[in-house]
């Protein structure tokens, strides 16, 4: 039978015998772990440096975008205080304009007798708009919620079937009078929009349908003057939405004075 027993066989001669790594071989594999070891905290300080700067970024963004609304706010604040003194000049030019004409008209500006005016105003053809004596002046009433779209300057596409004639009628009948453009509101409180005041809104208004008489229905703009009121002088009573309406308005002011 032979002898049963290999003596390069361990425990029952099943495994092949390996003989124990070599001290070079450890070596090596420590060598190669540690310089493993090595990569992977260098990874990690990357990904910590990377994290750090990624946070860093992202608070200067932060800030580049609180300084962009900071400057925003303040564009629109200066945007608004523009509009404002804007129209606050054009309050004050409007308010010359009244002021130089009255000087006018008591500094020995020519004036015609009143029974002449209200003759001539006989040859008005205005339709339905109300035509009134006052004093020594004629006023032509113009209802602002035809004209205009309410509680704004700006004017509306059928303004033109009520200036358009009115202007024409104007030329024909009063071509040397001086005429006023006064604007009359109520008294309901301003919210937004660009006119933050009854003085503002009347001024806006007038210098809108200034511009319309004299660019398209031309009539000479040294004919023309222009007065805000905002509300003051009221019609009727602001209590009701009736008198609201009465107290909207804008009234060509017809002097004896000629230009």
């Amino acid at each position: 039978m032979g002898c049963s027993q290999n003596p390069y066989l361990a425990g029952g001669g099943t495994s092949v015998w390996q003989p124990p790594p070599s001290t070079t071989a450890v070596n090596g594999i420590q060598a190669q772990v540690a310089e493993l070891n090595r990569r992977v905290q260098l990874l990690d300080d990357n990904n910590r440096q990377l994290t750090t700067q990624l946070a860093q970024s992202e608070q200067q963004s932060q800030v580049y975008r609180d300084e962009l609304n900071l400057v925003r706010k303040q564009l629109s604040d200066t945007t608004q205080q523009y509009e404002s003194a804007r129209i606050a000049a054009q309050d004050a030019q409007t308010q010359a304009r009244s002021f130089q004409a009255s000087a006018q008209m008591r500094g020995g500006a020519t004036i015609r007798a009143n029974t002449n005016l209200n003759q001539m105003a006989g040859r008005l053809n205005l339709g339905g708009l109300k035509v009134e004596q006052d004093g020594e002046v004629l006023r032509v009433v113009l209802p602002s919620d035809q004209l205009f779209a309410q509680g704004t300057g700006q004017l509306q596409p059928s303004a033109g079937a009520i200036l358009d004639p009115t202007a024409a009628q104007l030329r024909s009948v009063f071509p040397r009078q001086r005429i006023g453009i006064e604007g009359y509101t109520d008294n309901a409180p301003m919210y937004g929009g660009a006119a933050g005041s009854a003085h503002q809104l009347t001024s806006a208004q007038t210098g809108a349908v200034l511009d319309w008489l004299t660019r398209r229905s031309g009539m000479p703009e040294q004919q023309l003057f222009t007065v805000a009121q905002g509300s003051n002088n009221p019609r009727k009573d602001n209590t009701t939405p009736a008198g609201r309406v009465a107290n909207r308005r804008i009234e060509l002011v017809i002097y004896p004075e000629s230009f």
